[in-house]
């Protein structure tokens, strides 16, 4: 018996389902070089436009001829560095939480603070559109694995009358592949009524959400008592690379003595998190970039909304086009390429299967002319799709 690899590969190919990889050529920004074509790009998480601004890169190169290139060991050997630290004590401080606690990637800092929070024995409810490593944390702590209808409070509650054991609540903050936000406030209210915690990864929220760009939690007015566990990318808003969870001194202590994904890898490079410190900065004194960006937000739905496009109830700068059919996703993509512009084709299984789409995400560094290009572009994009392959056919 052998892996029949090349039939699933095939398979995947005739559903329109295969993915490819595009070539970045140029640093990020709105405008970029991908596969030889230079194209203005509305495909990236860069939501602020910090991650090649002049301060950051020179906080990277700085930090790199302080404390060299590798981290060199993991967090509880030799790898703690200085930056790291300091990092942690910045990120604690911005979140209004005790801690912090730094970690590599954002799938990581998800495994680590589930698996370490609950397993057999105890419960995880999750909603249903929660992002892929929020969902494999829970399958993988060995709790006992719920999923509750999404943003929807009363279904939480009705699976929370069965948990048993210690009880973790997960969710987005803003969902990924939709943009709309969860009802922290709700949730929060009805973990604590039945005596569980609620854990939140805020990903896309920090940088373009709250006043001081602390994200949902902080537009909420949430404590750390409403969020005990409080999730955060650095490669989006912030521009850089890494992820941390913020809490109380336990939970944190907790992370650094149980969490395996934490324990067992080496620590990041320490010149990132000094580019972390300069872009974290940045994302708290600039309050022009999330006004601007809330602009280009209102822009690009009243210009979609007169095309007859298809949006989703998103205030964020994740604006996904509803198209529906996978093969009608990949054409709409493939025609604005050709016009210049580069969204990518989103498809199941990332998204529920009949809801694939071109997410659309802006920037703080595009300006009001690319977004009108963006939607000129659209307009005869989807004119010539609907005579090429209409919804009927």
């Amino acid at each position: 018996m052998s892996f029949d690899l090349a039939a699933r590969l095939a398979e995947r190919r005739t559903a329109d389902l295969f993915r490819q990889r595009p070539l970045l050529q140029s640093p990020q920004g709105p405008e970029v070089q991908v596969d030889g074509q230079r194209l203005l790009a509305f495909c990236s998480n860069d939501y602020l436009g910090l991650a090649n601004h002049p301060d950051v890169l020179a906080a990277l190169q700085q930090g790199a001829q302080r404390w060299g290139v590798g981290g060199g060991a993991s967090h509880l050997v030799v790898g703690h560095s200085t930056p790291h630290h300091e990092l942690e004590e910045a990120l604690a401080d911005f979140t209004g939480r005790p801690r912090a606690l730094l970690f590599s990637t954002g799938y990581m800092a998800n495994l680590a603070a589930v698996t370490a929070l609950v397993g057999q024995g105890d419960s995880v409810m999750e909603d249903r559109l929660n992002h892929a490593s929020l969902l494999d944390a829970g399958l993988l702590s060995g709790a006992r694995f719920s999923r509750y209808l999404h943003n929807d409070a009363a279904s939480l509650a009705q699976r929370l009358n069965k948990a048993s054991g210690n009880t973790l609540v997960v969710t987005d903050g803003v969902f990924s592949m939709d943009g709309d936000v969860a009802d922290l406030a709700a949730l929060s209210a009805t973990a604590k009524a039945h005596g569980a915690w609620l854990m939140v990864d805020d990903a896309h929220g920090f940088g373009p959400l709250g006043a001081q760009g602390g994200g949902l939690v902080e537009a909420c007015g949430l404590s750390v008592d409403d969020v005990p566990v409080l999730v955060g990318t650095l490669g989006k808003g912030f521009g850089t690379a890494g992820a941390f969870v913020a809490g109380s001194d336990e939970l944190i202590e907790t992370l650094i003595q149980f969490a395996r994904p934490y324990i067992y890898t080496t620590s990041q490079p320490p010149a990132v998190a000094c580019a972390t410190l300069a872009s974290l900065q940045l994302l708290r004194s600039e309050h022009w970039r999330r006004e601007h960006l809330q602009a280009l937000i209102q822009q690009f739905r009243q210009g979609a909304s007169e095309l007859g496009l298809r949006l989703m109830d998103s205030h964020t700068p994740i604006q996904p086009i509803v198209v529906g059919d996978s093969a009608r996703a990949l054409r709409l993509s493939a025609l604005l390429r050709e016009r210049g512009v580069m969204v990518g084709a989103i498809r199941p299984p990332t998204v529920p299967a009949g809801s694939a789409r071109l997410r659309v995400t802006l920037s703080a560094a595009h300006s009001h002319a690319q977004v009108a290009r963006l939607l000129d572009a659209l307009a005869s994009s989807w004119s010539l799709l609907n005579q090429e392959m209409p919804i009927d056919a």
